[in-house]
């Protein structure tokens, strides 16, 4: 059974550029510029992973001015994080080589 609604959320979370975007939308909302400086990543590559983000409702954005302000979904993706960040406190450790791995990074 293929649910095309989950390959397309999971696909967007398995680059790991988007991923860092949105790690930095997690600390506070930017403009492509902040995120920019954030990641140290070109320019159309941000755009192109805040495209695809949005267009999943991962991300959101608002016009101010003449700049984008971009943000997470706060009604789905900031719970969704948190669980996570409860998930590998409570289940990652020291003996799981994976969690061990990606500590700190």
């Amino acid at each position: 059974m293929r649910n095309t609604a989950y390959h397309v959320f999971f696909t967007n979370l398995a680059n790991s550029l988007k991923v860092d975007v949105i790690l930095c939308l997690k600390e506070k909302e930017m403009n492509v510029s902040e995120i920019v400086d954030c990641l140290k990543v070109e320019q159309s590559k941000v755009s192109h992973a805040l495209h695809s983000l949005k267009n999943c409702n991962i991300v959101q954005s608002e016009k101010k001015g003449k700049q984008r302000i971009y943000s997470l979904h706060k009604g789905t993706i900031v719970p969704m994080l948190n669980l996570i960040d409860k998930h590998s406190k409570t289940f990652c450790n020291k003996s799981c080589k994976d969690c061990k791995d990606y500590k700190g990074k």
